[in-house]
């Protein structure tokens, strides 16, 4: 099968076109002709050696998303899975291949059923982010009419968190920093876009929620808007933070002000989330799959050949929407 794989760490230049010999199903996995892989900043992470992380295997194909076509299964599943459209998560967890090739083979509970209205692309954009946005939504309980603030809403979790809160009854304020990441958010459904630059982010909340605040607030970069976050928090408000660029980074909050305000701070890792937290997410993410409410921004798609410039673009930021490799 042609692949995408590496052998060392660093950047996109470690990246290599090849052929690996064809994946095969064992016990309780089903093999899946890609269709389209789906790319996150973990892959980059991984292949780069974030907070000095070694190489889990001596060869990794890349990519934990994706979606296509199980084609092929072992035993202990059932045939009746042949023929069935899926997209795909933890697709490289614990094992060295992921979607970045022609096939791939994974636990049978890794490849979701993707309904027939909803096209890989969709499907590839799904895992990571819709999982990880999931988990931070709901996590705290039901956000049905409930105000819900994105600190990142243009990102690819951003952007998931929109629309999966709007599917789930709930408004929603995002934060944006220029002009292409207020389309892609407007488009997810927000219903108040803030410049983070430019506009004052507690006072429009405030304004917009008649001075009581936000319930939720998912955020991308909770070391730096921690004050932010705060001062824009109704009472017993929860603030859940997936991601930092800095290892290294340390967080501090005023106690009495948050103790007073009754406030929660959560912490959401991919990797980590509990495993019936994960079915949740997985059972959500497919019905607003498949009532058409999940329409994710793609900002770039290349051929497999290409890879390494759908990684370089990952690392650059100079994309708004999710970045999918046609396999």
């Amino acid at each position: 099968m042609k692949a995408a794989f590496y052998d060392r760490q660093g950047g996109p230049e470690v990246l290599t076109i090849g052929e690996l010999p064809d994946a095969e199903p064992g016990h309780g996995q089903v093999r899946v002709k890609v269709a389209v892989s789906g790319l996150n900043p973990t892959d980059l992470k991984t292949r780069g050696g974030f907070a000095g992380a070694p190489m889990p295997f001596p060869k990794i194909v890349p990519h934990q998303d994706g979606a296509g076509t199980i084609d092929k299964v072992g035993p202990g599943i059932s045939p009746n899975r042949i023929g069935e459209r899926v997209w795909m998560y933890k697709a490289q967890t614990g094992q060295p291949f992921g979607t970045a090739a022609e096939y791939i083979t994974l636990p049978s509970k890794h490849a979701v059923r993707l309904g027939d209205n909803a096209s890989f692309e969709v499907g590839a954009s799904l895992g990571i982010a819709a999982i990880t946005a999931h988990r931070c939504l709901f996590a705290d309980g039901d956000i049905r009419g409930r105000r819900v603030l994105v600190q990142g809403g243009a990102g690819a979790v951003g952007t998931a968190a929109i629309l999966l809160a709007k599917w789930a009854g709930a408004e929603v304020a995002a934060t944006v920093s220029r002009d292409e990441q207020a389309k892609v958010a407007r488009a997810a459904g927000a219903d108040l876009i803030i410049n983070r630059k430019t506009d004052d982010i507690p006072g429009a909340i405030k304004t917009w929620t008649e001075g009581r605040g936000v319930d939720r607030i998912v955020d991308v970069d909770m070391a730096a808007n921690i004050d932010t976050d705060i001062a824009c928090l109704a009472p017993s408000g929860v603030v859940t933070a997936y991601a930092t660029e800095d290892p290294q980074v340390r967080l501090s909050m005023p106690f009495l002000k948050t103790m007073f305000g009754g406030y929660a701070f959560r912490f959401v890792f991919f990797y980590s989330i509990p495993e019936e937290a994960f079915r949740l997410a997985v059972k959500d993410v497919s019905a607003c799959v498949d009532v058409g409410a999940y329409k994710p921004a793609i900002g770039l798609k290349v051929p497999l050949d290409n890879i390494a410039e759908a990684h370089a673009a990952q690392n650059s930021g100079s994309v708004v929407g999710k970045i999918l490799v046609e396999i």
